[in-house]
């Protein structure tokens, strides 16, 4: 089966309608997708930013929400705004969901914390939250926060946000999207969400102008 990597972060609005659709629309085309958490706040730091730009920048982040809106009604996705904060700090997902790869409950617990955050306006910060998620998920909540919170997994957070950041700094694209490496058909984020484009020439980073 083909493969492709997912790069996303918790705190990023357009990663929310990407998470919700990638899984079962690269299903449909035999491509495996691999979910890769990292971090924005370190990307942020070498432009210079100590906020998302859509705070930054407020014309820019007054279309960003009026996109979402459109992008989640054509899509069906539910959306309650404000979040409770904006951006999120996603810190502790992110760990968790590094950690939870290897049993494979990474992509529910991803879906389950974008929807909190924004369907749930929920802190997605808070380890009430994420008990919460995984204890609903059927998860071994101890063993889970305990496996997030050790030095290795820790250190592979670390180096994929470097990877990440090397990324961004080579190519210029938004931060978060999608690489496909092998794959013959995969989705970039547009105005109405994720459509077919192909990877024949690949491998790719897709611009899902997440920030």
């Amino acid at each position: 089966m083909s493969g492709l990597e997912f790069w996303y972060e918790f705190g990023s609005t357009y990663s929310y309608p990407a998470a919700m659709r990638i899984e079962r629309l690269a299903k449909k085309r035999g491509v495996e997708v691999r979910w890769r958490p990292f971090l924005l706040g370190p990307i942020f730091q070498t432009q210079g930013w100590n906020d998302s730009p859509f705070n930054i920048f407020a014309a820019k982040g007054r279309y960003m929400w009026r996109d979402l809106a459109r992008i989640c009604e054509a899509e069906g996705l539910p959306l309650k705004l404000p979040p409770a904060k904006f951006p999120q700090n996603g810190l502790k997902a992110a760990r968790l969901a590094l950690a939870g790869e290897k049993e494979g409950w990474t992509p529910a617990f991803t879906r389950a914390v974008f929807t909190a955050n924004y369907a749930g306006q929920k802190d997605i910060s808070e380890d009430a939250t994420l008990r919460a998620i995984l204890d609903a998920l059927g998860v071994d909540v101890e063993a889970a926060l305990a496996a997030a919170n050790t030095p290795e997994n820790k250190d592979a957070l670390r180096r994929q946000t470097r990877l990440r950041r090397a990324a961004y700094s080579a190519r210029r694209p938004s931060p978060s999207g999608t690489s496909c490496s092998g794959a013959t058909t995969g989705w970039k984020r547009h105005s109405i969400g994720l459509r077919p484009i192909d990877l024949t020439t690949g491998p790719h980073v897709y611009d899902s102008d997440c920030c």
